[in-house]
């Protein structure tokens, strides 16, 4: 027995950094989370009746009339200073989909391709057709849980935890986790590859591409939540319409291939071939750690930015963050993911990341496919960074006023982990956030689904109003007793 246990010490001895964590992660997604994942999005999307399909035309309608219910509200009510600088639900859905929609899409698309072939991208799918009920679930609590700040509202998981629950040590071990996973760990990966598509389509180096990013980054974090929201308002439909035109044309020039693409996507998640090899696992797992990745359904970030827009009752915000992971995984992911498999390039060893979504691109408009990406990237993964940026600050100030710590997390937030970012391995980066948003999301899961009855009260109620013909429901938290004195807002 002690010669086992020297050789397993010896071999962690030898093992690197990357290979431990990537070790850990297999265990835990393995065996744990992937479960976790698709029985809560079951369970949410039954209770809820299927929300996440039954009510698309609402989410629409709330999404479009956002603007214009903001300025009703403002009409109607005395302009405090507070309120002038709430911020809309659109905006609100605009920071959140800038988080979302970055390199996930591009890069995080063709790596769980390229390691878990074709049929990753059918679970990738799958977990956001589900997990959409579950951001409903988590997005309606976050607004519940709401708490007034000097700017905005203010909210997220961590609230909710403490106000539902009545586990503060659970809300501080969520706040801690979502700052290194968002705030710290995930901005390496939106710098590592913007400075990789740099690279690859103008030869710059990834030094200075992180020392630009870190100064561009800090100008824009140390603005407050309403600099972030303006910038992603604007940066987000730019850089998400014209990629997926982009996408668009590519397919519709390769429209006779794409019959060949959806089948080789479908029988890659269930084919015999890929049970036999051991294949169907990796299929699974890259898939809904990359499907997660991109749309955070369950992950517990979106609700943080959901909890700050400003809306007559809790479930608008709950279906317009359901929106958000259509709009992220089965539209932005899917035109990456045609554009990869119709140019047959993802079966190249050596092409993985944002490389291959690269080079499946330029093998189909040409030299020019690179620098397009390239850009795009630098859109998408900058709005990525400012919105990561904002989760780690709203747990921050759940933990600590200090403004000391504010600014010393602002300073590796968008300066420090760019920097790392920038000059990392590929594996190394993506390693560590599995790692974390193994654990981030676990714990936030537990927390729903012990509140998810509060969400299922308020759709209801939502639903009633609107069969009843009031077109803009209200909520008022005398509505639920037994939480009145928890509940901050909605007076």
């Amino acid at each position: 027995m002690k010669t086992i246990n020297m050789e397993q010490i010896e071999r962690i001895q030898e093992m690197d950094l990357n290979e431990l964590i990537t070790q850990v992660n297999d265990a835990v997604w393995g065996y744990v989370l992937i479960f976790a994942l698709v029985g809560c999005g079951l369970w949410f999307t039954i209770k809820t009746r299927f929300v996440q399909f039954r009510m698309v035309g609402e989410m629409l309608r709330l999404l479009t009339d956002s603007a214009v219910d903001t300025v009703e509200s403002q009409v109607k009510n005395p302009q405090s200073a507070v309120q002038q600088k709430r911020i809309s639900s659109f905006q609100a859905f605009a920071v959140s989909v800038a988080t979302r929609v970055g390199t996930g899409n591009l890069a995080g698309v063709a790596s769980a391709i390229a390691i878990g072939g074709p049929g990753a991208v059918f679970w990738m799918w799958l977990i956001a057709l589900i997990g959409s009920a579950t951001a409903f679930v988590e997005s309606t609590l976050a607004q519940l849980f709401k708490q007034k700040h000097k700017d905005s509202f203010i909210g997220g998981p961590a609230y909710y935890i403490q106000r539902g629950l009545h586990q503060r040590w659970m809300a501080v071990l969520f706040a801690v986790l979502i700052t290194c996973q968002f705030g710290l760990s995930n901005n390496s990966i939106q710098a590592n590859t913007i400075c990789g598509a740099m690279q690859t389509a103008f030869g710059w180096s990834p030094l200075w591409v992180g020392i630009v990013l870190a100064i561009l980054g800090l100008f824009i974090v140390f603005g407050g939540i309403q600099r972030i929201a303006h910038v992603s308002a604007v940066l987000v439909p730019v850089m998400a319409i014209g990629y997926v035109i982009l996408a668009i044309v590519v397919v519709v020039m390769n429209i006779e291939h794409l019959p060949h693409v959806f089948k080789v996507i479908v029988l890659n998640a269930f084919g015999i071939e890929q049970i036999a090899g051991g294949g169907l696992g990796a299929a699974i797992m890259t898939g809904v750690k990359r499907g997660l990745f991109s749309n955070e359904a369950g992950e517990g970030s979106a609700p943080n930015v959901a909890a700050t827009a400003s809306v007559t009752h809790p479930v608008k915000q709950g279906l317009i963050q359901a929106l958000g992971v259509f709009t992220d995984t089965l539209l932005v992911c899917s035109c990456t993911a045609f554009i990869i498999l119709i140019s047959g390039l993802y079966e190249v060893p050596e092409l993985n990341g944002i490389a291959l979504t690269q080079s499946a691109l330029e093998s189909k408009v040409g030299s020019m496919g690179p620098i397009f990406i390239a850009i795009a990237i630098f859109l998408f993964a900058f709005s990525s960074i400012i919105g990561n940026y904002y989760y780690g600050e709203a747990n921050i100030r759940f933990i600590t006023s200090n403004t000391r710590v504010m600014t010393v997390y602002r300073i590796c937030s968008a300066g420090v982990m760019v920097m790392f970012g920038a000059l990392a391995s590929f594996e190394l980066v993506w390693n560590i956030v599995d790692f974390f948003m193994a654990f981030l999301t676990a714990c936030n899961l537990i927390a729903i689904v012990l509140l998810g009855r509060y969400a299922f009260r308020l759709l209801d109620d939502y639903r009633q109003q609107k069969r009843q013909g009031i077109k803009e429901p209200t909520f008022h938290r005398s509505q639920i007793p037994e939480l009145e004195n928890e509940i901050d807002c909605w007076e």
